[in-house]
């Protein structure tokens, strides 16, 4: 097995990625990194996630991810403050060489992904998946060319590659002649007429019967080329939707615990919200999704679609409402105000 080892990420807040942080991810499609998130951070939202996804008896679901229960807004606090952790945006605007009040947020949600004793007869199964890219389930589109990214998936564990196995897998580009990433990028199952199967046995199988080239080009440049992530609590995975990856089965009776977040250019309104996003968390009698937007940064407000300061949309008549509809949560309307006298 060979692995993507993480590097430790830069201790400043205005640059937590280094130039071949972002280079390694620009080219290769991949990087992994310590130490970007706070770790008590990670650890308070696994301790959550591992209270109310604790194994069951016998083998764990053939699924992975959290039923909608720790989605952003959740209503454990530490998912919400990584969703919008200050160095966390930073870095994306980093990779995508933009200012994060032109980020916006497309996905986040704690997952928990469990071991099994043995493997089921399940196309569909997650367990140990087929190796695809990620573009078909969050665009309508597809990716643009290598050089022009447009959006930054991650995965962040919260627990450790040698107590649960399941390293993710993932398949580096090396360069623009790369074999493994010809344009367009439809080899995969569930793309371009292919039948949609994530079991790697069942997937591969059905390739090499219907598909005999795809499947023998899938085996010499995809699965022999893997790279496994070697994770502990508190790395990140930083990738693409055009990145070749797979999961890897948890070792049997383990619990992984990983959060993962995806985000895009705002001017990439093709690129849909993964989740239900968070516009039904507004009727929540918590009032978390009022409290967020209250007591965000006007940066962190934007990643959120939240209108930025000097947006032809504060009006007096506008800013008087938002300032009564969020000053109970403790807002302060101010740099939107200032803004529009400014240009007034």
């Amino acid at each position: 097995m060979r692995w993507i080892e993480p590097v430790a990420a830069d201790g400043t807040d205005d640059a937590p990625l280094s130039a071949a942080h972002v280079r390694a991810w620009r080219d290769s499609g991949a990087v992994v990194v310590d130490g970007l998130l706070p770790l008590d951070l990670i650890l308070e939202g696994r301790a959550a996630a591992r209270s109310a996804f604790a194994p069951p008896v016998g083998d764990g679901p053939a699924d992975f991810g959290s039923g909608g229960s720790y989605v952003f807004p959740a209503e454990v606090a530490a998912v919400n403050e990584l969703t919008l952790h200050p160095r966390l945006l930073v870095a994306v605007a980093q990779l995508l060489g933009c200012a994060v009040r032109e980020l916006r947020l497309s996905q986040s949600d704690l997952w928990a992904k469990f071991g099994r004793s043995k493997p089921i007869d399940d196309p569909v199964d997650n367990a140990d998946q087929r190796m695809h890219v990620d573009y078909p389930n969050h665009t309508l589109l597809h990716p643009p060319l290598w050089a022009e990214p447009d959006a930054v998936e991650m995965i962040v564990y919260a627990d450790g590659v040698e107590e649960c196995a399941g390293a993710t897998a993932v398949v580096l580009r090396e360069g623009d002649g790369d074999p493994a990433y010809p344009w367009p990028i439809v080899g995969t199952p569930g793309v371009a007429g292919l039948p949609w199967i994530n079991d790697r046995s069942s997937a591969e199988s059905y390739l090499g019967e219907h598909a005999p080239e795809l499947a023998a080009w899938r085996a010499e440049h995809l699965y022999a080329r893997e790279r496994h992530v070697r994770y502990r609590p508190g790395t990140v995975l930083l990738y693409r939707h055009d990145t070749w990856h797979r999961g890897t089965p948890i070792r049997p009776g383990a619990l992984r615990i990983v959060q993962n977040l995806t985000f895009r250019r705002a001017a990439t309104e093709w690129i849909s919200t993964l989740h239900e996003g968070w516009a039904w968390a507004m009727y929540r009698s918590a009032n978390t999704m009022e409290r967020i937007i209250a007591t965000s940064s006007v940066d962190q407000r934007c990643v959120l679609g939240f209108p930025p300061p000097g947006h032809a949309v504060w009006t007096e008549p506008m800013l008087q409402a938002v300032d009564a509809r969020y000053a109970p949560y403790g807002m302060d309307i101010s740099p939107y105000r200032d803004a529009a006298q400014a240009g007034s």
